[in-house]
C-alpha cells in the first residue's frame, strides 16, 4: 500500500474493455511527510470516488484489481482503495 495525492484525471478514447465505466486518476506517491513526491505519478483505477488534491491509499495487489473490475484478464496494476478523512 502506498500513500499518494490525486493530481489529475486521465481519459482514454480507446481502452481495455475491463476499464469501461471506471474512472482513471493520476496519483503522485508521497513520502511520510505527506507532501514530498516519492517517484513518478501512477495511473490508478478509482474504487473509492476520490477527487483532485485528496490524499489516497493505492495498492498494486492484482487480486483486488481483478475483483474490482470483475475480470481475471485485466491489465490494471494500481487501484485506489481509500481516501484520507
Amino acid at each position: 500500500m502506498i500513500l499518494g495525492r490525486v493530481v489529475g484525471r486521465a481519459t482514454a478514447t480507446i481502452k481495455h474493455p475491463t476499464l469501461t465505466g471506471h474512472k482513471l486518476l493520476l496519483v503522485q506517491p508521497v513520502m511520510g511527510d505527506r507532501r514530498s513526491p516519492d517517484g513518478d505519478p501512477l495511473l490508478v483505477v478509482d474504487g473509492a470516488g476520490a477527487g483532485a488534491g485528496q490524499l489516497v491509499m493505492i495498492t498494486s495487489v492484482g487480486r483486488g484489481a481483478r475483483k474490482m473490475l470483475g475480470s481475471d484478464n485485466t491489465p490494471v496494476r494500481w487501484t485506489l482503495i481509500g481516501i484520507e478523512d
